[in-house]
């Protein structure tokens, strides 16, 4: 049988990317989303592209309606993305918590009940389920005491993983991105450097929400390590930071005005620091899954403001 991929959360940045990933690897992938707006797919995709990919409309918290997507489409690996970002989960958080959490365990109850033919899969945790006072570099063992009820929902699924892995024999490998920017970034806590970026590619000036020091990771790089985790989650419940090197902001200012020379001086920031230590430490995941590719910021930030000016 030959591999195909369902993907949660399709319609979101990280997921637009990983299907870009899986396309680019001759796979026709399934997207699952409760949305219907694929703006993020047509930022991302031809036309070509968009074609190959299956949309399915559907609920992650519908167990019986996601396993009737896993067994239509023949689906041989997951890719768990789907999630309520920080801001909603604090606007809501019995939705944040049924979607990021009770969503999670749907999916891993789906898998587990085809284990013949889906031997794991790889999902979404997040550099969330640390705080400020953990050390710099923050352990890849993980946090424990998560500042933000989405970063206490994401550190409840690592523990799911654990326990279907345990219990169950349900393989995983979750994988902790830091700031993802990049086109199809647009929404989240964390999305203001890629609107200023955005801007940046109209000539616009922009104020970002945050500063400090953080680490930055390229979407188009996060898509393609959940799609090699994927193919790897065949052991182990493991979960692993996703690798970069930390920048500060001033750092992330002058790579987009190195980019867009003509907002220079119209870029500000907040001096606020994210609630979270300022670099992670990394090598487990590319231990797993091989080599990743490691866009520098410079040339993330120069591509994503060429892609915002080619495609409007």
């Amino acid at each position: 049988m030959p591999e195909r991929t369902l993907v949660t959360g399709a319609l979101g940045c990280v997921g637009a990317w990983t299907i870009k990933a899986l396309l680019d690897d001759g796979e026709d992938p399934v997207g699952y989303d409760l949305g219907d707006d694929d703006s993020r797919l047509r930022l991302i995709l031809d036309e070509a592209e968009r074609g190959r990919v299956t949309l399915v409309p559907g609920d992650v918290t519908d167990g019986e309606a996601l396993g009737q997507a896993l067994d239509e489409h023949e689906i041989t690996r997951v890719i768990h993305l789907a999630a309520l970002q920080v801001p909603f989960c604090r606007a809501d958080p019995v939705r944040g918590a049924r979607v990021n959490v009770v969503g999670t365990v749907v999916v891993f109850e789906a898998v587990k009940a085809r284990l013949d033919r889906i031997p794991g899969l790889a999902y979404a945790s997040s550099t969330a389920v640390y705080n400020a006072s953990d050390p710099s570099p923050a352990p890849e063992s993980g946090g424990t005491a998560p500042s933000t009820l989405y970063g206490a929902y994401k550190l409840a699924n690592e523990g799911t993983a654990r326990v279907s892995l345990q219990d169950d024999g349900v393989a995983s490998i979750g994988i902790r991105p830091y700031i993802v920017y990049g086109p199809g970034r647009d929404q989240g806590m964390t999305s203001g450097p890629t609107l200023a970026m955005a801007a940046a590619a109209r000539g616009e000036g922009f104020e970002i929400g945050y500063g400090g020091t953080a680490q930055y990771d390229f979407a188009p790089d996060v898509g393609r390590a959940f799609a090699l985790a994927a193919r790897a989650a065949n052991d182990g419940a493991h979960v692993a930071n996703f690798p970069g090197e930390p920048s500060t902001m001033h750092e992330v200012v002058a790579a987009i005005e190195q980019a867009a020379p003509d907002v220079a001086g119209k870029l500000m920031w907040a001096d606020t620091a994210l609630p979270f230590p300022e670099s992670l430490e990394s090598g487990l995941l590319e231990r797993l899954v091989g080599p990743l590719p490691s866009t520098s910021l410079s040339d993330g930030v120069r591509s994503t403001v060429e892609h915002f000016r080619a495609r409007g």
